[in-house]
């Protein structure tokens, strides 16, 4: 162990450290910003050193430690530094792929909610599917590209279980909102006489608290366990964000407990929600079978968008599952699925959806006649 002298004499000084850290971070979001004054916080206000002036002693105790006993009191961010010689590439793909996110979401939102024809159900749900994977992408992606700027990236422990809950909850939520899309095509294509009857807007409110409750339902036994346990080095974490599986792995004492609990839960929110979906779909292509050919177009091509996003979204949380045992291949595969699926979502809606995209032209051409009208609302005012 080195000594307190020679500790001391390992630091860099603060202000070239934060000139460092600035230019690194120049353009970058609002939200990375957040986890760039928690990592300069963490990193000046403790102990942590580092050796050879990159490497960090993993398992020193910080001096603004608050819980007696642990070691641990932050967290280093280490699945993506394998990436070391493509950071810049690998910034800009999946930053543009986070501004198409937020863009292609916030679109959707927008015309659902303005749009007068847009008032059934249907539109109702996937304004609050498009918010929920809008969060879901927030809680890390920031955290990631951040990663890619930044030598060491660190999360405190209180903020590394926030981001843990929240990822886990708004995917929850997010596979429910799409178990509550199913239920509302299975009425309006297996009982339309009753659709309006039964699916009115108290019923609708319902239905999305009901999603997010068992979203956030879900997560909290694992999470809470995970809290209690103790971390006492080294407390890096091989996966991109703070996610369960890798926090694991970090306990001091048997979390085999922990880990039947964890997949217990993640079982439940796959199959309920999966089971729902396909019985909904199962009891639809019955009824379809019975229809005329002009009908059963019909009602396929309003099941088609979200027959698209469910196969995604569950194809690509079982390749999680199958592979849980190969580090780098589960973090691509996880890296991909937070990603590509909120971003697949608007588009496949926006090509699959007659309704939407004639929303969407209205909405464009209203902000033309707008941009055409300024030039002259300006000259007859001169």
């Amino acid at each position: 162990m080195l000594s307190i002298e020679h500790q001391l004499a390992k630091k860099v000084d603060f202000k070239e450290c934060i000139n460092d850290i600035s230019t690194k971070t120049t353009g970058l979001f609002i939200s990375i910003l957040y986890y760039f004054i928690e990592y300069v916080n963490i990193v000046f206000c403790s102990d942590s050193l580092f050796l050879d002036g990159n490497q960090p002693l993993l398992s020193l105790r910080s001096l603004n430690a608050s819980r007696e006993g642990e070691d641990v009191t932050f967290f280093i961010i280490h699945g993506l530094a394998d990436l070391a010689g493509h950071r810049m590439i690998f910034f800009s793909i999946l930053l543009l792929v986070y501004v198409i996110i937020l863009g292609g979401n916030s679109l959707i939102i927008f015309v659902t909610v303005t749009d007068p024809k847009l008032r059934s159900p249907m539109y109702f749900f996937l304004y609050n599917l498009s918010f929920v994977d809008m969060l879901f992408t927030s809680s890390i992606i920031p955290n990631m590209l951040a990663g890619f700027l930044m030598d060491q990236l660190t999360i405190s422990f209180n903020g590394c279980f926030l981001q843990m809950f929240f990822f886990i909850n708004l995917s929850v939520t997010g596979r429910a909102i799409l178990t509550v899309m199913a239920y509302d095509r299975y009425l309006a294509i297996c009982n339309p006489l009753r659709y309006t009857a039964i699916m009115t807007r108290p019923v609708q409110v319902l239905l999305v608290v009901g999603a997010w409750g068992f979203g956030a339902l879900c997560p909290l036994p694992a999470t809470t366990m995970a809290l209690q346990q103790r971390y006492c080095g080294p407390n890096v974490i091989r996966h991109g964000w703070c996610d369960p599986s890798s926090l694991r792995r970090l306990v001091c004492a048997d979390s085999s407990v922990d880990n039947i609990v964890s997949l217990a839960f993640a079982l439940v929110a796959l199959l309920s929600t999966g089971i729902l979906i396909l019985t909904s779909y199962i009891l639809i292509f019955v009824t379809m079978s019975s229809m005329a050919v002009t009908q059963r177009l019909k009602a396929l091509a309003t099941c088609t968008a979200h027959l698209t996003v469910v196969s995604f979204s569950y194809s690509a949380a079982s390749f999680i599952y199958i592979s849980y045992r190969v580090r780098d291949v589960r973090i691509i595969v996880s890296v991909l699925y937070s990603a590509l699926t909120p971003f697949l979502n608007p588009i496949v809606y926006s090509l699959r959806n007659k309704d939407l995209q004639d929303a969407i032209r209205r909405i464009g051409l209203r902000l033309h006649l707008v941009v055409l009208s300024a030039p002259r609302s300006i000259q007859t005012g001169i």
